[in-house]
């Protein structure tokens, strides 16, 4: 039997009165998700905890049933694991991006212009930076997106980075949040290091070609989201599933591959996966002949959320649906469990995250279906699972694969 897991990325919304009072999800024509709904079993979820607004980083691990209040100290780690990173226990990790700085030292573009290539080289000219024992590894990921590892003695994650997060100012110093001798370390070798980034990139020859060309040179570095690497439980282990993910985006793969998961890279989903929803579900099917349990993320309908998109919203959850028939009970040859999410809500009033729960639904061939026939926010709440914690469902999705984990003798 097999396990498939499809995530939403923000999928979650509130009513729109343009809409009719429906969410975009609602407003939507979602035959397959309705179809998987009215076979299934459906509710609530609250993916942290009720109440709680969900990272997205916070979000996976719960999805995963890893409890994020023991095992996240940061998005760093997870954003290193997904650029292809090695990452031990202990590491302090950054998230990072390619920026433009003046020569008076003001940040004049927090992304290099959104630079599309050229930052891999610009990471290579800063292998083998050694300072004070640390030793700095920095891999670039997609657009001006990077990450930092930090490896050695006497160091901490209880740092302030040097983003100011807005055009037009100076990036603050790294400051330690604690008094230990190690967040004094911490501060004093990034201080040091982004000084030697930013006499590195100030002479790279991509940076000449760039702004001779009218464009922002990516000559500093902003760093942030400071975190230690944890140690995660093991997801094939733990649940004795053989693993993969498909998704596009770094903190996704991430996740996924720090705990253990194969992350599938494919060619037909280059270029970023979300405008190919057909190649990423072809991709997912084919996986799911050679795995347990295919976890696949799509991210569109975060994106629509954060721009306040609600009918662009809509339009790509109907993307999304129409690409889903391959896994109905009729097209899909294989016992096959199905649950589908989102890993939180960014309703497009707000353009951001919410701790309003999202609609889940869990199929499987014989589970006990309820009354729900349609896929949304409100029908959800009459479905049988009610109200369900994120790091529940793995559990509920386990049963209905006959793959108990039992409490005791």
């Amino acid at each position: 039997m097999k396990l498939l897991f499809i995530v939403m990325d923000g999928l979650g919304d509130r009513p729109i009165p343009d809409l009719g009072g429906k969410t975009p999800l609602e407003y939507a024509n979602t035959p397959n998700l309705d179809k998987i709904a009215s076979l299934g079993m459906n509710g609530l979820l609250h993916v942290i905890a009720p109440g709680v607004t969900p990272g997205s980083d916070t979000a996976h691990l719960a999805l995963f049933g890893v409890d994020p209040y023991e095992y996240y100290t940061g998005r760093g780690p997870f954003e290193a694991a997904g650029v292809g990173l090695e990452v031990k226990e202990g590491d302090i990790a950054f998230r990072a991006n390619f920026a433009t700085i003046s020569d008076n030292g003001v940040i004049t573009d927090r992304r290099a212009g959104r630079i599309k290539t050229g930052t891999e080289e610009l990471s290579k000219l800063l292998e083998g930076i050694e300072i004070d024992g640390i030793k700095f590894l920095l891999k670039a990921g997609t657009e001006h997106r990077a990450a930092l590892v930090l490896r050695g003695e006497g160091l901490t994650d209880k740092v302030y980075g040097n983003d100011p997060k807005v055009e037009g100012k100076e990036p603050p110093i790294f400051k330690p949040l604690d008094e230990s001798s190690e967040a004094q370390k911490t501060a004093r070798v990034l201080t040091t290091y982004v000084m030697k980034v930013r006499d590195i990139l100030s002479k790279a020859e991509i940076n000449d070609k760039r702004v001779q060309e009218g464009l922002f040179a990516a000559n500093f570095l902003l760093i942030r989201g400071a975190g230690k690497v944890p140690k995660v439980p093991n997801f094939e282990e733990e649940y004795c599933l053989e693993s993969a993910c498909v998704a596009g985006g770094g903190l996704y793969k991430g996740i996924a591959r720090m705990l253990g998961m194969d992350i599938i890279e494919d060619e037909r989903l280059t270029g970023g996966t979300d405008t190919n929803l057909e190649a990423k579900f072809e991709v997912t099917l084919e996986n799911l002949k050679n795995y347990d349990f295919v976890f696949a993320h799509v991210k569109g309908t975060d994106n629509f959320s954060h721009d306040g998109d609600y009918m662009a919203k809509a339009h790509f959850i109907e993307k999304v649906d129409k690409e889903l028939y391959r896994f109905l009970p009729v097209n899909f040859d294989q016992e096959l469990v199905i649950m589908i999410t989102g890993d939180h809500s960014s309703p497009c009033s707000f353009k951001d995250h919410s701790a309003d729960p999202v609609p889940i639904v869990i199929y499987s061939s014989d589970c006990r279906r309820d009354e729900v026939d349609k896929f949304g926010e409100s029908y959800a709440v009459k479905g049988s699972l009610g109200h369900v914690v994120g790091k529940h469902i793995m559990g509920i999705a386990l049963n209905e694969m006959r793959l108990v984990h039992k409490f005791g003798s």
